[in-house]
C-alpha cells in the first residue's frame, strides 16, 4: 500500500486542497490519502481559526465521496499543539510495516519546515512530496530553483543532490525530497474566509456540503 500523508489547518478546506491531492494520488500510484487537520495549530493565531472539530467535519464531509480520500480525527485525538512527527510515528506504528507513506505540504509551508519541532527527525521518517505551482511569468524558474536547493542544503543537509529525471532530490541517508507541479486553482481559505465575513457566496471555492455547513454554523462570520 502506498499511502499519503495531507496536513493542514483546513480553515475551511475548498477545491484547491482536493485538486492537489487527486493529482499527487494519481501522480505517485497511491491509493489511499489522509486528510489530517490539526487540532492547535502551532504556528497560527488561534483567533483567525474555526475550532479543529468544525475544521474536522468540514473535511470530513468535503471527502465523503471520494473513497480514496481519509479525514483523520488522529491530532484531535492528542493534547496539546499539533505537531507533524507525532502524527507521523503514530501512522508508522499503526500501519502495516510494508506500508509507503509519503508526507505532503505545499512549497511555502515546506520553506518554513526549520521552525517545525523535531523537524530534521522527519527526513530520516518518511518521503516529502512537496507542492508546486507551474510558472506563471513572474518568478524566474532558474532563481525559484536556486532558493530551494540553498535552503535544503543550509537548513536539512549538504547531502542532497538533485535528480532531474526524478524531479526530486536524493539523499545516501535521508528519505527523498519530491517536487511535484499541480493544477494552480486560485484559491485560499484565507479569501474564502473573507468573501464570508463580507456576506458574499463562496459557491465553486468550496464543495456544496461545506458551503452547507458553514451557513449553518455561522462559522468566520
Amino acid at each position: 500500500m502506498r499511502i499519503g500523508l495531507l496536513g493542514g489547518t483546513f480553515n475551511p478546506i475548498h477545491l484547491g486542497h482536493l485538486r492537489a491531492a487527486v493529482e499527487v494520488k494519481e501522480g505517485f500510484s497511491l491509493n489511499e490519502i489522509y486528510l489530517i487537520p490539526c487540532a492547535i495549530p502551532p504556528h497560527r493565531k488561534s483567533g483567525h481559526v474555526a475550532g479543529a472539530t468544525d475544521r474536522f467535519e468540514m473535511t470530513r464531509l468535503a471527502t465523503s465521496n471520494t473513497p480514496d480520500f481519509s479525514a483523520s480525527d488522529v491530532e484531535l485525538k492528542r493534547s496539546g499543539p499539533s505537531y507533524t512527527i507525532d502524527t507521523i510515528l503514530h501512522f508508522k506504528s499503526v500501519l502495516p510495516k510494508d506500508t509507503e507513506l509519503y508526507f505532503i505540504l505545499g512549497l511555502d509551508a515546506f520553506l518554513e519546515i526549520d521552525t517545525w519541532k523535531s523537524y530534521m527527525d522527519l527526513f530520516l521518517l518518511i518521503p516529502f512530496i512537496i507542492l508546486t505551482r507551474p510558472y506563471a511569468g513572474q518568478i524566474d524558474p532558474d532563481l525559484r530553483q536556486q532558493k530551494i536547493e540553498g535552503f535544503i542544503k543550509s537548513r536539512i543537509s549538504a547531502g542532497y543532490k538533485y535528480n532531474s529525471s526524478q524531479s526530486c532530490f536524493i539523499h545516501l541517508e535521508m528519505e527523498p525530497i519530491f517536487f511535484f507541479n499541480v493544477t494552480p486553482l486560485e484559491i485560499s481559505s484565507s479569501a474564502i474566509r473573507s468573501l464570508i465575513k463580507k456576506k458574499r457566496s463562496i459557491q465553486f471555492l468550496v464543495p456544496d456540503e461545506v458551503n452547507d455547513f458553514i451557513a449553518a454554523k455561522g462559522l468566520y462570520l
